[in-house]
């Protein structure tokens, strides 16, 4: 599973996730940091990565116009980047069972 973290996350959940996620990057990673959501969007789409981000603009677009890319959606609210990697790890299962489903777009982390 390819993951791009937004840019409101942290970059550093690229190296801390290495083991788990080996397919992952960052916006800034590829020059995305400032683009528009449109933008990022039709990158990880084209790209074949799953969107993770914190915030709705980026499910809301993949139900708009469907998937690629599917998105995770994390609805942490106000956490640290230890935090984000703990739910990430912990959810690895059924993060690649979200992948697989050929029916499911967004998924949303608690």
């Amino acid at each position: 599973m390819k993951l791009l973290l937004d840019q409101n996350l942290s970059r550093r959940l690229v190296s801390w996730l290495a083991g788990t996620f080996p397919g992952k990057s960052h916006v800034a990673l590829v020059g995305l940091e400032r683009a528009p959501d449109d933008e990022v969007w039709n990158f990880a789409r084209k790209q074949g990565f799953t969107l993770v981000t914190k915030d709705s603009d980026f499910a809301d677009l993949t139900l708009m116009w469907s998937a690629p890319p599917k998105v995770v959606w994390l609805r942490l609210g106000n956490c640290t980047t230890a935090d984000v990697e703990r739910v990430l790890r912990a959810s690895q299962a059924a993060l690649a069972a979200f992948d697989g489903d050929p029916e499911s777009f967004v998924m949303e982390l608690l």
